[in-house]
């Protein structure tokens, strides 16, 4: 899809608490795909798009700061999932801000359909977009939303 006369994007993509159980979680909810099943689909696309990927997950609210904080000259953008600290964390969201790499906070399920808490995002304020309820397509969209933000700048 894109030529090798782009420049090469290094990428960082955040998976949040409770995303390490994907396929055993809830999978009413978030389908039967593993985490590691996400990772292999967005490494394949990378390599279409001409970038680098970097996935890291953690269950742990300062290590995803500390993240953020490290892709400080080494990532073009984001892509975030951040699990439950969508809704609670103003740290990830401050960290997000601080840095200021464009991001695309995405979500398996459409959180504006659960529960009433998860309807808010801390995050959606700082980030160039958010996609929601597409299972596992919501990171491929977001990846390729990210790609073409960075490459065109909208």
């Amino acid at each position: 899809m894109y030529s090798e006369t782009f420049k090469r994007l290094n990428i960082l993509v955040l998976h949040g608490p409770n995303l390490n159980l994907l396929g055993k979680r809830e999978p009413s909810i978030y389908g039967s795909v593993t985490l590691e099943s996400i990772n292999c689909l967005l490494k394949n696309e990378a390599s279409s798009l001409v970038l680098d990927l970097e996935c890291v997950q953690s269950n742990h609210e300062g290590v995803l700061v500390d993240v953020i904080h490290d892709s400080l000259n080494k990532h073009q953008g984001i892509i975030i999932n951040a699990g439950a600290y969508t809704h609670t964390s103003i740290a990830i969201r401050d960290a997000l801000s601080a840095v200021n790499i464009p991001t695309v906070e995405v979500h398996m399920s459409n959180i504006y359909k659960r529960e009433d808490f998860r309807s808010y995002s801390y995050i959606s304020a700082v980030v160039v977009g958010q996609i929601s309820g597409f299972g596992v397509q919501s990171y491929k969209l977001g990846l390729y939303a990210l790609v073409d933000f960075l490459r065109n700048g909208k």
